[in-house]
């Protein structure tokens, strides 16, 4: 089993740019299709530690879901990953996971520093 995995939407070009990236390194990472496979509120959680970002800066506020839900960049940390798992499309894409550590496919080349 891989020790690197990949929340990753196959419909998403930076996804697929940065899924190839890491296969291109040798490495078959574990593919999490996070639209289908939701990560709880306590992964989202991990994941904000492991990028150190706050929820709001890994979130798609440009998604029609964001304001449908009344969300707006001064909502709290709770509601906000709150609704990456209810709504997952939310959550910025991909994220990489590595040893305890991850990064944003934004752009793609930001994940190679984890491999």
């Amino acid at each position: 089993m891989s020790d690197v995995t990949i929340w990753h939407n196959p419909r998403c070009w930076k996804s697929r740019q940065t899924l190839a990236l890491i296969e291109e390194r040798g490495v078959a990472p574990v593919v999490r299709k996070y639209l289908e496979d939701a990560p709880s509120e306590a992964e989202i959680r991990a994941a904000l530690a492991a990028l150190g970002l706050k929820p709001i800066e890994a979130m798609r506020t440009k998604e029609a879901e964001f304001g449908a839900m009344g969300l707006s960049k001064d909502s709290d940390d709770a509601e906000l990953i709150r609704a990456m798992a209810e709504v997952p499309k939310l959550i910025e894409r991909p994220v990489v996971f590595k040893d305890g550590k991850a990064r944003l496919g934004r752009p793609p080349e930001a994940v190679l520093d984890i491999l």
